[in-house]
């Protein structure tokens, strides 16, 4: 009796390690065990010869990977919500199926996003940073490190999905006033469970709010939405919180606007030439006028277990010849 050969499944960086021992278990596994990122070549070499590749947020699938007439990929099962870095229109016409892994990372970019809209103000990183790099401190004073209490504050959500409605759930909690701009409103129950403000035009919600929270998609429509003439609709003390996307931020403008004190300050996950952060950045972030952290909004140990797990199933449905739950189609970007 022949025994059925096990797809290819080619895995773009290292994944845990009851994820990664579930899939040598379920398919013919290629690992990444030492996590060294993927060269363009090995990414094309994959596509050539894999039946399925497990690409993750900073591996980029273009149209030019995925047009080589020797092309042997059948499904891309991305290891992140977001798919900005996979060409889902030239997968689609080349017949290769997309997924993603959606629902499993709400709860921790909220949470690292809330982190974000208490530190700015509250100056917590620079305040942090007397004590563990070795800066004088004389003690308490009633006027040293003042910032500014978020109680009362307008936060304006650019982007009420699953992400900005937990945000927005936190900050209620935190005493701060909900303001969003969507494409369309959130249902009338949400919108009073949230106590939300709708504001159609998103040109008058950011001249209006205390903090700005980033937390649409990233897609074609979303590139600098926050663009240099809306950032220069902001408020001078107000501040900018992105755990999205960095590229839907004209950062360069960003930079320029909190530099000249147009804009009170940003706390930032996220960067548009990610893994590169502009040095100008990091000098706003020694002078106390930027929080940043390096990409660690979904950075938990669940949250990458979730996320495997849903890759997972979105395979093993695809190869049942079933569609995977959680399919991607260009109409949806």
């Amino acid at each position: 009796m022949s025994v059925k050969k096990k797809p290819l499944v080619v895995v773009t960086r290292k994944l845990p390690d009851s994820i990664e021992t579930r899939m040598r278990e379920l398919f013919d596994a290629k690992l990444n065990l030492d996590d060294t990122p993927m060269t363009s070549e090995q990414i094309a070499e994959a596509v050539r010869t894999a039946d399925v590749l497990v690409p993750t947020v900073t591996d980029e699938i273009s149209e030019e990977v995925l047009k080589q007439p020797d092309c042997k990929l059948r499904l891309i099962a991305n290891f992140g919500n977001g798919v900005d870095n996979i060409d889902v229109a030239a997968a689609h016409a080349r017949g290769i199926t997309v997924t993603n892994t959606p629902k499993v990372l709400t709860e921790d970019t909220a949470d690292m996003t809330m982190a974000l809209i208490l530190a700015v103000p509250r100056r917590m990183i620079e305040g942090a940073s007397i004590l563990t790099e070795g800066k004088h401190w004389a003690g308490w004073s009633p006027t040293w490190m003042l910032g500014h209490r978020i109680g009362g504050k307008r936060l304006g959500i650019v982007g009420m999905g699953r992400i900005g409605q937990a945000v927005a759930r936190r900050a209620r909690a935190f005493g701060l006033q909900i303001h969003y701009h969507n494409r369309r409103p959130v249902a009338p129950q949400i919108a009073e469970e949230l106590g939300a403000t709708y504001w159609e035009s998103l040109d008058q919600m950011l001249a209006r709010m205390d903090i700005i929270s980033v937390n649409c998609p990233h897609t074609p429509a979303t590139y600098h939405l926050l663009s240099a003439r809306r950032l220069k609709l902001i408020r001078k003390d107000a501040y900018i919180v992105n755990t999205a996307r960095g590229g839907v931020i004209d950062e360069d403008t960003m930079i320029k606007l909190i530099e000249s004190g147009e804009i009170g300050g940003a706390g930032l996950d996220v960067y548009e030439h990610e893994p590169l952060v502009n040095p100008k950045l990091v000098r706003l972030g020694k002078a106390g006028k930027v929080t940043l952290l390096p990409h660690m909004g979904s950075a938990t140990i669940e949250g990458r277990v979730d996320m495997g797990e849903k890759v997972i199933i979105n395979i093993r449905t695809f190869l049942d010849n079933h569609k995977p739950p959680d399919r991607v189609l260009p109409s949806m970007l």
